[in-house]
């Protein structure tokens, strides 16, 4: 198996791989292949492909100095526990080297997971969400 990890200035991804990952892993069902080409054109993305199929997909929403968020990091389930995700992040964190701090938010059960990528668990930061639709 020979995977390809590539930013998304290197290798375009297009909105309806995205999709087909979000559904793949039952994720964002009301999210539209427009409102995605809008979210990709806006933000630092990582995708992973096996024989140009998109099988993998990160995405980081930042300033370019400060301060990095790491968001949607998905894997196609057929992909799932072989180094894939460890390798997009690698990419991710690669990519944003240049930047003081890169954060995410996890389910519980993924700590480990980020914890063996260097990221450390905060204990004084509580997730607030504000939802507009």
């Amino acid at each position: 198996m020979k995977i390809e990890i590539r930013t998304s200035r290197e290798k375009p991804i297009k909105a309806c791989e995205v999709i087909e990952l979000y559904k793949n892993a039952g994720w964002w069902k009301e999210r539209t292949e427009k409102d995605i080409e809008k979210m990709l054109s806006q933000t630092f993305a990582v995708g992973a492909w096996e024989k140009n199929k998109l099988i993998g997909f990160a995405r980081a929403i930042t300033d370019g100095i400060f301060r990095a968020y790491i968001e949607d990091v998905v894997i196609s389930r057929s992909f799932n526990r072989k180094g894939i995700g460890t390798k997009l992040i690698a990419k991710m964190v690669d990519e944003l080297s240049n930047i003081d701090v890169i954060s995410l938010f996890c389910e519980e059960d993924l700590i480990p997971f980020y914890n063996k990528n260097e990221f450390k668990k905060s204990n004084s930061q509580f997730v607030m969400h504000k939802v507009n639709r």
